[in-house]
C-alpha cells in the first residue's frame, strides 16, 4: 500500500499523473511522456500565444484530450485535413471544454490571460513547427 501525504498540490507548479495502477501523484508537467497508460491532469496560466506554443502543432496519437479554459479565453485550432482548406476554430470562454479527438493536429492561441487545464494522455505525443504562420 502506498501512503500519499495529505498536503496540497499547487496545480499551477506540476502535474497529476493518473497512473493505471490506480494511483495518482503530482508530477512534473511534461509536453510528453514515455508512461505509456499515464494520464497528465495539467493546469497552466498563460498570458501569450507564445505561452501555449501557437507556432506548433501538437497531436496525441493514443488517446483524445480534454482542453479546459479555466478563465479568459483561447481558440483551438484544428489542422486542415487538405491543403488550402481552412483550419477548424473552436472558442472556449472562462467555464468551457472541448475534447481533441485521438489523432486530430492542434494548437491553441489566446483571446486574453487565460488559466487552463489540459487531461490528456502524453505517450507518444508528436509536435511539429508550423510552416503556414501568417
Amino acid at each position: 500500500m502506498t501512503t500519499t501525504p495529505l498536503s496540497p498540490v499547487d496545480l499551477f507548479a506540476s502535474a497529476l499523473h493518473l497512473c493505471p495502477d490506480g494511483d495518482v501523484r503530482a508530477a512534473e508537467r511534461r509536453m510528453t511522456s514515455s508512461d505509456s497508460g499515464t494520464w497528465h491532469v495539467a493546469t497552466f496560466h498563460v498570458e501569450t500565444d507564445s505561452d501555449v506554443h501557437a507556432d506548433h502543432w501538437e497531436m496525441h496519437p493514443h488517446a483524445e484530450e480534454a482542453v479546459c479554459c479555466l478563465t479568459g479565453g483561447i481558440r483551438l485550432c484544428f489542422r486542415p485535413a487538405a491543403p488550402g482548406d481552412a483550419e477548424e476554430v473552436v472558442q472556449l470562454r472562462a467555464g468551457t471544454a472541448a475534447i481533441v479527438p485521438r489523432g486530430r493536429w492542434h494548437r491553441l492561441e489566446l483571446d486574453a490571460p487565460s488559466d487552463l487545464m489540459t487531461i490528456a494522455l502524453r505517450h507518444g505525443t508528436r509536435l511539429e513547427k508550423r510552416t503556414d504562420t501568417r
